[in-house]
């Protein structure tokens, strides 16, 4: 990660959920699992977890599938 943390937009469990289109118990679900699923994240309190976008932008770019290049 080249920018620093701080420069960085973060987004809240709702906001982030609303940006991907999912529901909210989704996103926790993905942080509360065993193994861990989801994007990167920083838990500030136990009541505020943050995401942050640059995390966010290369976890779905990891799991992009290329139709024209999938075996």
């Amino acid at each position: 990660m080249n920018e620093p943390m701080l420069e960085s937009q973060w987004y809240t469990t709702d906001e982030l959920a609303s940006r991907l289109g999912v529901d909210s118990s989704t996103v926790r679900r993905w942080r509360t699992s065993s193994p861990v699923q989801g994007p990167p994240f920083v838990r500030l309190t136990t009541r505020v977890t943050l995401y942050s976008a640059a995390d966010v932008e290369a976890w779905l770019t990891e799991r992009r599938i290329d139709p024209g290049t999938a075996a």
